[in-house]
């Protein structure tokens, strides 16, 4: 006989939610996906030595903003997603061995556009705060027909 505790803990059982963009992403320098939701994603970026910039240890930037593309990509979550802009801060320089905890949440929907806020944190400190916008395309980006001919 179930008790009301197992029915509780059945109800709060969520459906598994699978990874459908980036799966051939290099997850050492685009930072580990760590968590996966409907509208949300984390990731969790390690620095290593080949992403420093200079003698004091500082990762360039590129690598916090890959990762945080990653993760609104992620929080998409649609096969064909592609990041169309972006409007981010760079808040807070980050170092070799920091670890970098991405955090995306899909924010406004509309028909296929998807507008994501991203934030970065080291420990308690934002490094990062980002606007994405992206799209949902019918195919792949790179067999699409952008341009008409002539």
């Amino acid at each position: 006989m179930k008790t009301s505790e197992d029915e509780s803990n059945v109800l709060e059982k969520k459906e598994e939610i699978f990874l459908k963009t980036h799966n051939e992403i290099d997850q050492n320098f685009n930072g580990e996906l760590v968590k996966l939701e409907l509208g949300y994603a984390e990731v969790n970026l390690v620095t290593k030595q080949e992403m420093v910039v200079d003698e004091y240890n500082l990762i360039h930037g590129g690598y916090i903003f890959s990762a945080a593309d990653f993760a609104a990509m992620a929080a998409v979550n649609e096969k064909n997603v592609v990041l169309v802009a972006s409007d981010c801060q760079f808040l807070s320089p980050v170092k070799l061995f920091d670890e970098v905890k991405v955090m995306a949440r899909v924010r406004h929907k509309e028909g296929r556009k998807r507008n994501v806020h991203v934030e970065a944190f080291v420990f308690d400190v934002k490094v990062f705060e980002g606007e994405f916008k992206t799209v949902i395309t019918e195919k792949h980006v790179l067999k699409l027909k952008l341009t008409q001919d002539d």
